[in-house]
């Protein structure tokens, strides 16, 4: 089986405990999500708990995994955008978090337990949370 041949009809990862209090944390969770669109694998990106502020710009272009690089945790979430990923922003979340919506960067859906649910009872699609 190549890397492009798969039975999967997607990958739902879900940010529940990466957030921006460990940014060395955040940055594996979008190169998974850029593996998969990559491999030509839908991927929907669910941002839970405090991960949501990560859908803030100016948060994310703060944050690096490491001093050792020049990305910042923005350029990882971009790089998954553009490779086809969907954003999802838990209106539950935002709400406890005290994020306004219009904050969020653009193309972010919303999207809670439901939406990941249903892809995670779905047996074409796999999940991940971190």
């Amino acid at each position: 089986m190549s890397f492009t041949e798969h039975d999967a009809a997607g990958v739902a990862i879900m940010l529940w405990s990466a957030d921006a209090s460990c940014p060395e944390r955040l940055a594996t969770p979008f190169f998974h999500a850029a593996a998969a669109a990559a491999m030509d694998v839908p991927v929907e990106l669910y941002f839970t708990a405090a991960s949501v502020h990560l859908l803030i710009p100016r948060v994310a272009a703060r944050l690096r995994a490491s001093a050792r690089v020049n990305k910042t945790i923005a350029d990882n979430l971009q790089e998954a955008v553009q490779l086809g990923a969907r954003l999802f922003a838990c209106s539950d979340a935002l709400a406890a978090q005290g994020v306004d919506p219009a904050e969020l960067m653009p193309g972010c859906a919303r999207g809670g337990a439901v939406q990941f649910m249903a892809r995670a009872i779905d047996l074409r699609w796999r999940t991940l949370v971190f």
